[in-house]
């Protein structure tokens, strides 16, 4: 059988396009492409832009800004030691940009200036924490992105 060049074109057209699909409807299945690049609620997020914007520079004020550091045990938060460490509140939120079912939230409450955040808690990959804290009614806000 002999086969012209107009069904030859036909033919290569519809061989792309269900290779084409097959890839589409494969990755768009497969849980093992998901990736959450995204948080649930963008658009709230979005509202809050402006005041985690003046939690940042309020946090820029202070002596020492919170920092952390990766221990044996997790990760150790450390907030600024000139603070009275029982008027601290607020959350600790770890996202997972790779995996939304990973991400979690921690209150604050402070025995001394640390926080600890358990090892078993955190997988290894990237994370980007946030921390959302009050100190005497003003508010701070600490970002960072960290490997684990």
């Amino acid at each position: 059988m002999k086969i012209n060049w107009g069904t030859a074109i036909i033919i290569a057209i519809v061989g792309f396009m269900s290779f084409i699909m097959f890839f589409v409807i494969k990755m768009s299945t497969n849980d093992k492409y998901d990736h959450d690049l995204v948080v649930e609620d963008y658009y709230q997020k979005e509202l809050q832009f402006q005041m985690d914007i003046n939690k940042e520079s309020n946090s820029k004020t202070l002596e020492t800004n919170v920092s952390w550091k990766k221990t044996d045990d997790g990760i150790l938060i450390t907030f600024p030691p000139e603070l009275d460490f029982t008027k601290i509140d607020g959350k600790v939120f770890l996202y997972r940009p790779s995996n939304k079912q990973l991400d979690f939230e921690i209150s604050i409450s402070l025995s001394n200036h640390n926080l600890l955040i358990p090892d078993k808690s955190l997988l290894d990959g990237r994370w980007n924490i946030s921390i959302d804290w009050t100190y005497e009614n003003q508010p701070y806000l600490y970002k960072d992105a960290m490997t684990y």
